[in-house]
């Protein structure tokens, strides 16, 4: 029988701290490269004003020019075009991993000081001779570590289909119109067109995909405001109605607010992928602690049983890592369903830890 070997609590936090300075470390250079890079767009934007003035010159009097000077126009404004789309582009990478590194080294802090606490009253409670005390307490340090491995890995996986597909169709369609300036010029024009659309395109996918990753309104506004942007956003991409409605007002934790905000992400997201709905229905509830949150849909509903309990086995589905996150800020998840009769569920979050 194999056994799971738990790290010592004190241990665990000396090594969150040690991975921590890191982190501030890498922060330091990544700032460093954005600021670089913003200084490169700069130039770059610069140039490509220069290039565009010249190319418009060139086409408001074609005859004038030789061939050659044509061609060295075209390539001259596509290469600054293509500079800056690029530089735009690592901009935004750079800035990606500036939020994940400031996530990160929150989660870091969190796991430290989690970490201590759990050792230090380890030290001080009288443990069972089975030593379940002891053990239940540095569980819930591994299903925190748990929880972080899951969703980098889905992260990850989002990248790799989404944003970093996108630039390399991108960087294969300029080659493309590269080849055709030397063919053909007017097909080329055609296909610098359908380049810039997809470009276009591909910026706002990564802009969704960063406000689905952490959108920046939650820290600089608030929960309400990001949710009914969020709200907004899936009603357009969706064309499924949802009505959000709030019950009283009260000043919540920060993590308290992302883990209500990422719940009504993942039920909704579910919602559009399996329920069918025609309307969904958001209700938050700030008048009592703890909180509640209900999201309740009129789609196809589900066997909570089965569904929940396949969930739970894979580990690593949306409800099952819903659940496990409402559950390890102290709060309860309830799901009300059935083959038919849409699907409402509650979440209860303690307002104040």
């Amino acid at each position: 029988m194999s056994t799971t070997s738990i790290p010592d609590p004190i241990v665990l936090a000396e090594e969150a701290e040690k991975e921590r300075a890191q982190v501030e470390s890498e922060a330091r250079e990544i700032d460093v490269l954005v600021k670089q890079t913003t200084s490169e767009i700069d130039r770059l934007q610069q140039r490509q004003a220069e290039m565009a003035q010249r190319l418009r010159q060139v086409e408001a009097n074609l005859e004038a020019y030789p061939r050659e000077e044509i061609k060295a126009a075209y390539a001259s404004s596509q290469d600054a075009q293509m500079r800056l789309f690029m530089m735009r582009s690592q901009q935004e990478q750079l800035q990606n991993k500036q939020r994940s590194l400031q996530r990160y080294r929150g989660q870091l802090d969190r796991l430290a000081m989690t970490a201590r606490q759990i050792g230090e009253a380890s030290s001080s409670v009288v443990v069972t001779s089975s030593g379940r005390d002891r053990g239940a307490d540095q569980q819930s340090i591994v299903q925190i570590i748990q929880a972080q491995e899951s969703e980098r890995q889905h992260l990850s996986r989002q990248m790799h289909d989404g944003p970093a597909q996108s630039l390399t169709n991108l960087i294969l369609q300029a080659e493309i119109v590269e080849r055709l300036f030397d063919v053909d010029q007017a097909k080329a024009r055609a296909e610098l067109a359908n380049l810039k659309a997809a470009a276009n395109t591909t910026f706002q996918r990564i802009r969704d995909f960063i406000f689905d990753l952490r959108p920046m309104m939650l820290d600089d506004l608030g929960l309400i405001p990001t949710l009914k942007r969020y709200v907004q956003t899936f009603e357009n991409k969706n064309h499924v109605p949802v009505h959000l409605t709030t019950l009283g007002e009260r000043t919540l934790p920060s993590y308290i607010e992302v883990a209500i905000f990422r719940s009504a992400q993942e039920l909704l997201n579910n919602i559009a992928r399996h329920a069918h709905a025609s309307r969904v229905q958001i209700t938050l509830d700030f008048q009592n602690d703890p909180v509640v949150m209900t999201v309740e849909d009129d789609g196809s509903g589900f066997d909570i049983e089965s569904v929940l309990a396949s969930a739970r086995q894979r580990g690593t589905s949306g409800l099952a890592n819903l659940e496990k996150r409402i559950q390890m800020l102290g709060g309860k998840v309830q799901f009300q369903s059935g083959t038919g009769r849409g699907t409402k569920s509650r979440i209860e979050l303690p307002a104040a830890k």
